[in-house]
């Protein structure tokens, strides 16, 4: 250990300059370190989940999930729902402030889902909220959703990360900077944001949950090497980290002042090829690129054993998932589709990653050099957030310049459709929302659709599951793994884990010093 952390000192000392620079930490203060950047502090206009679960530190929403993906009240006490399936009555919780000071009550529900559900605000989450017609106030604490037509899956979207409560008088003050001055009802509240370096919040005195928080502060500081993390664990410069690089995982067993989970996850990762460019338009280059990847050799390459290899494009543990024979790794039958397809000599491309993290490289590299071996030369980049949002997220069709795309996907309203629609139906394409194979299936859209409008199990059951057949034979993915999460904590902090979504739960989050 003492090699590993001289080879790494000149690293370490930097994180250990930068984090001088951060305001001298309370008694109970935790350094979290994460894989990447934060986009923004307004949930409504995150792509990435990161930024929703740095966001949860000070908003909070009508209905949450808990660390099993189950519906759980926060700001709302109950709710109903017409017979027509068409108008959700939400029932608020009494004596919450936000953190300005102003009242949490109907009016903030309407100002906020109003916000969300308008096309002209261009917020980047508006997808989620534009079934809404209107929302309005019965009375101080009971506000009525208007949809415009039947969505069975609705009250998940209340409870997705994004769906968060921002203080009325905030909004109006700060406007389109919202993002930069959060105010919510949660646990903590903004101190300090340095762009490139941390995140840090404070203790929020007028909390409405008695004896909550309990810690004084949190520190989230974006670290992009695996094992500059991982070191910072050892070092106690910081507490909790994630995600931990695998190849990390068995030496942080070994230290007795730490401790290492890994944890249920509905993450998929998968490469999505662009469908509409040559040559990825025939579906016999699609089928070669699948039996190219030998996925049991990527998740003991990349993942260090800690992630399955997919079998099918949902989760095993959200509802109405499918699964399939995996492909086999078979180079011999990718040679020969790739001879049928017009292609015996390969072809070139490019790979891009949504993340640029070490564990994302990996799969970068392991994937470029199985796809070698089939007469695919692929040049690879790893995004950060700011080319991710430019490059994939803003442009078009017409525009994008994607070909093939590694990222992942997790379902953070713990439903069916939140797993298929961003990402197959043909209305998503970017930059819409993430289908970024630019697939399209009228079927499969009808299919998506019609599930949204029954509420009996077995009729959306018989329809996402031919949305899934069609989806797997016309193979617009690559589906590679579904990872575990593997995060670190000191043992002196407890109550912090990460949700299967890749988000955190530090509610109860307490620090024994």
């Amino acid at each position: 250990m003492t090699q590993f952390v001289s080879r790494h000192w000149r690293v370490f000392a930097g994180v250990m300059f930068a984090l001088t620079t951060i305001p001298a930490f309370a008694a109970k203060d935790v350094v979290v370190a994460v894989g990447s950047n934060f986009t923004t502090l307004d949930p409504y206009d995150a792509n990435d989940t990161l930024s929703q679960a740095v966001a949860k530190s000070f908003y909070q929403g009508l209905f949450g999930l808990n660390k099993d993906m189950q519906l759980e009240n926060v700001l709302a006490e109950s709710y109903s729902v017409s017979n027509d399936g068409m108008v959700y009555t939400v029932n608020l919780r009494h004596g919450v402030k936000f953190q300005d000071g102003t009242d949490f009550d109907a009016a903030a529900v309407k100002a906020n889902l109003d916000r969300a559900s308008n096309p002209r605000n261009s917020l980047k989450r508006y997808n989620l909220y534009k079934n809404i017609a209107k929302t309005d106030v019965v009375d101080a604490y009971t506000v009525k959703i208007t949809l415009k037509q039947p969505f069975s899956a609705f009250i998940n979207i209340l409870a997705h990360p994004a769906t968060a409560m921002i203080s009325p008088a905030a909004l109006q003050k700060y406007g389109n900077d919202i993002g930069f001055h959060p105010v919510g009802t949660g646990p903590y509240e903004l101190e300090a944001w340095n762009q490139t370096d941390y995140v840090k919040v404070k203790r929020f005195a007028g909390y409405w949950q008695q004896g909550l928080p309990k810690l004084d502060s949190i520190t989230w500081r974006p670290i992009v090497d695996n094992n500059t993390r991982a070191a910072m664990l050892q070092t106690g410069e910081a507490q909790f980290a994630f995600p931990i690089p695998y190849e990390q995982a068995e030496v942080l067993k070994r230290n007795s002042k730490l401790e290492l989970v890994a944890s249920p996850s509905i993450m998929q990762r998968y490469i999505s090829m662009n469908i509409t460019q040559k040559p990825f338009d025939n579906p016999k280059v699609r089928e070669a690129i699948n039996y190219a990847i030998n996925r049991p050799a990527l998740v003991k390459v990349a993942f260090a054993g800690f992630a399955t290899p997919a079998t099918g494009v949902v989760p095993p543990t959200i509802a109405y998932s499918q699964a399939y024979q995996p492909w086999p790794y078979d180079p011999a039958k990718a040679r020969e589709l790739l001879k049928e397809a017009g292609y015996p000599q390969g072809f070139s491309t490019t790979l891009w990653s949504s993340h640029n993290h070490s564990t994302a490289q990996k799969v970068l590299q392991f994937t470029q050099q199985q796809l070698a071996q089939v007469g695919i030369k692929v040049q690879v980049t790893a995004m950060d957030a700011g080319q991710r949002a430019a490059e994939v997220e803003a442009k078009g069709q017409q525009q994008s310049g994607v070909r093939m795309f590694y990222t992942g996907w997790s379902a953070s309203t713990g439903e069916a459709d939140w797993a298929l629609s961003p990402l197959f139906a043909s209305w998503n394409w970017p930059p819409t929302q993430f289908n970024t194979a630019f697939y399209s299936n009228p079927q499969v859209d009808k299919d998506l659709a019609d599930a949204l409008k029954t509420t009996d199990a077995v009729e959306k059951e018989q329809l996402y599951k031919q949305a899934q057949d069609l989806i797997w034979q016309e193979s617009p993915w690559v589906p590679l793994v579904v990872e575990k999460l593997v995060s670190a904590h000191n043992k002196k902090l407890t109550g912090f884990y990460i949700m299967p979504d890749t988000g955190f739960s530090f509610d109860n989050a307490d620090l024994v010093k």
